[in-house]
């Protein structure tokens, strides 16, 4: 068999051929390498004249340098000129971090787009909830509220908990930034429980379950803590976020210990979360109950900036945010039956309950002041 020509990549033939005897690259090819490489190469061959030898052969791609491989401005085209220009303007405007952040954006576009997403049974877009609804709340909480964290240790890394913590500040604000502060420090989402007016109202029932809420019962409950997830409750309900602001951080009554029941009954702790600075965000100093029973809603706030200066009067005070999680309680170490004895659970109820309040009053003495 006879020994084939040895061409080189690139030099023989036409596009699409791969033979012939052609051994400098085409015009389209050399254009492309630019007018610094074109000349590099013109004067490579003079000096070869001059000393008598052959000119070596041109290789496509094989540069002298890595300027070589650059187009000049004047020959890229139009849609590179604007890639580039619109890829300067997002690393100015986003810094360093811009370009891997639009990249994740586009990533999510394509995924809503095609389908390429997954919605588990009680309507929770993971995929969502990370890419917008966290993504809007984490400027409001490291930029406005400054929210300073502790205790994060006690959530634990693997396995189900039951998150209880104090509600406050007439709006669920509190809920959201809980959250945000679990899922960004323990990258784990936080499966939250809510009243079924939530749920029956427009748009924000659809919104709460993309974001992982379901129904604050008993059976949700512990369905999710089987499987695995953490847990979110506020026991005090709309009488914690209702109550007026001279009762700002004394706790409302828990309820009947709803979610003690559903902790002892599937073995998993108890962490309690005590929440400062979520008061003072709407300081609530009166409520239009006429018109909340008219509309069907607990209450209808009167704060000192809505409904007076109307929409702007939504905009929370930037207040100073403390959030402790304190040391989980145990559920796994009482008897059978345990979770069906109601003296036993009120008093768990009222120990959770206990811890919550003293760290409030704990966290009060330590911050400085309402807005530092």
């Amino acid at each position: 068999m006879a020994d084939a020509d040895v061409i080189p990549i690139g030099s023989g033939g036409r596009p699409g051929r791969g033979s012939g005897r052609r051994t400098t690259p085409s015009a389209a090819a050399r254009a492309l390498a630019g007018p610094d490489a074109v000349k590099a190469r013109a004067a490579k061959k003079r000096a070869a004249k001059g000393k008598g030898q052959a000119p070596e052969p041109q290789v496509v791609g094989a540069a002298d340098s890595v300027d070589d491989f650059s187009v000049a401005p004047e020959a890229q085209p139009t849609g590179l000129k604007d890639f580039a220009a619109f890829e300067k303007i997002v690393r100015d405007t986003l810094g360093v971090d811009g370009e891997r952040q639009v990249a994740e954006f586009l990533a999510f576009l394509r995924r809503r787009l095609s389908g390429e997403y997954e919605v588990d049974e009680f309507g929770f877009d993971e995929d969502l909830t990370d890419q917008v609804m966290l993504k809007f709340l984490r400027p409001l909480a490291e930029k406005w509220f400054r929210v300073e964290v502790r205790g994060i240790e006690n959530i634990p890394e693997t396995g189900s908990a039951l998150i209880v913590a104090n509600h406050s500040g007439t709006m669920p604000i509190d809920g959201l930034i809980t959250q945000l502060i679990i899922a960004d420090h323990t990258n784990r989402p936080l499966r939250t429980l809510a009243a079924d007016l939530v749920f029956k109202t427009p748009f924000v029932g659809e919104f709460a379950r993309k974001g992982g809420a379901t129904l604050a019962s008993n059976d949700d409950a512990e369905r999710l803590l089987r499987q695995g997830n953490l847990v979110g409750v506020w026991p005090e309900g709309f009488k914690g976020l209702g109550k007026p602001f001279s009762e700002r951080y004394k706790l409302q009554r828990f309820g009947r210990g709803g979610f003690v029941s559903a902790a002892m009954r599937t073995g998993v702790p108890i962490v309690p979360c005590s929440i400062v600075g979520a008061e003072e965000i709407y300081p609530l100093v009166g409520n239009m109950a006429s018109l909340a029973r008219l509309v069907g809603v607990p209450y209808i706030p009167v704060t000192p900036f809505f409904p007076l200066l109307g929409p702007l009067g939504l905009i929370p005070l930037p207040s100073k945010w403390l959030i402790e999680f304190g040391e989980p309680i145990r559920t796994d170490d009482f008897p059978d039956g345990a979770a069906d004895d109601p003296m036993l659970v009120f008093n768990v109820t009222d120990q959770v309950r206990e811890t919550i309040q003293q760290t409030l009053y704990t966290l009060l003495m330590q911050r400085r002041s309402v807005f530092f």
